[in-house]
């Protein structure tokens, strides 16, 4: 976690030069005032879109959680949704463009997917379990390979050509 944290100042001043250059490349296309009504628009638009979306993701988290159902699915959406909205709020025509996206479905659902995979590598399987209920995998094994020393805890082999279904229980 420390070392992506030294790349966040280069990163955010890189971020501010990008937006700078593109709001005047746009300034230039369309006028700057028409550029600044944009951003202010953007903005605007992102505050509103940032308490429906909070509103949305706690009512999910909510729903699952009195359904007995895993919240993973609903916090991830609802995760997705307030980056949208917040970096749609922030000032900006590239971080509200980039937030634009975050909030079209199929892009959410993927940017979803997304946090998903590196929530469930970050904390153990048990949790990952209990946010995202069980996982099902298919495994498919071909010809056993003798083993010079074989250990009690080797996972069931298959007949080749048939499926292992089971979870995962531990990584």
């Amino acid at each position: 976690m420390r070392r992506g944290l030294r790349y966040l100042p280069p990163a955010l001043l890189l971020l501010t030069l990008l937006e700078l250059a593109v709001f005047v490349l746009v300034g230039r296309a369309v006028g700057f005032g028409a550029a600044l009504l944009l951003v202010f628009a953007a903005s605007l638009l992102g505050l509103v879109l940032l308490r429906r979306e909070g509103m949305r993701a706690w009512r999910g988290f909510r729903a699952a959680a009195q359904a007995g159902q895993p919240p993973g699915p609903q916090v991830t959406d609802g995760l997705v949704g307030l980056l949208g909205a917040l970096l749609l709020a922030l000032p900006g025509l590239v971080s509200g463009a980039v937030g634009l996206l975050l909030l079209v479905p199929p892009l959410r659902r993927l940017a979803g997917g997304g946090v998903r995979r590196v929530t469930e590598r970050r904390v153990s399987s048990m949790v990952a379990g209990d946010l995202f209920g069980p996982r099902r995998v298919r495994v498919y094994q071909g010809q056993s390979q003798p083993t010079p020393t074989a250990s009690p805890q080797q996972p069931p082999v298959a007949e080749p050509g048939r499926a292992i279904e089971g979870e995962i229980v531990d990584r």
